[in-house]
């Protein structure tokens, strides 16, 4: 409901004269459908999304202030399910898991390895593996 009311204010010029909760509410919504639609980018970080938003990385961590996760976790964990989805996708058999990671914003297959084995408790290889039913899957990051 906020969402809606917003909008409408924001089309009509009114978004100032919202209450504070409701315009926090509404720039949470935008920026983590800015985080999803941007994941892929490996240039993604909590400033990038301050500067796209015109607000302080400091507003922007207030934001994420009482949530189970930072802006910078929840970008990580974002990535690391779209991997995990990619890595079990039959589709995506012929992907290797480095163009994989790379697809989701992962810099360096080490990290990702790291992340994926500190989040799943395996190694992305074993996870392809295990969902795809074959261990001649294995493809080195």
């Amino acid at each position: 409901m906020d969402l809606a009311v917003a909008t409408l204010a924001d089309r009509i010029g009114g978004l100032r004269t919202l209450p504070a909760e409701t315009r926090a509410a509404v720039l949470r919504a935008r920026v983590d459908a800015f985080i999803d639609a941007n994941l892929g980018d490996p240039h993604l970080n909590p400033a990038a999304i301050a500067a796209h938003h015109h607000i302080s990385l400091r507003s922007l961590h207030q934001l994420f202030h009482g949530e189970p996760e930072t802006v910078a976790a929840t970008i990580r964990r974002r990535r690391l399910e779209r991997c995990r989805d990619d890595l079990v996708d039959p589709a995506m058999r012929h992907h290797g898991v480095g163009e994989i990671s790379a697809r989701w914003g992962f810099r360096h297959p080490a990290d990702f390895s790291r992340a994926m084995r500190k989040m799943y408790g395996t190694p992305p290889t074993e996870i392809r593996a295990q969902a795809l039913g074959s261990d001649d899957l294995r493809d080195p990051c």
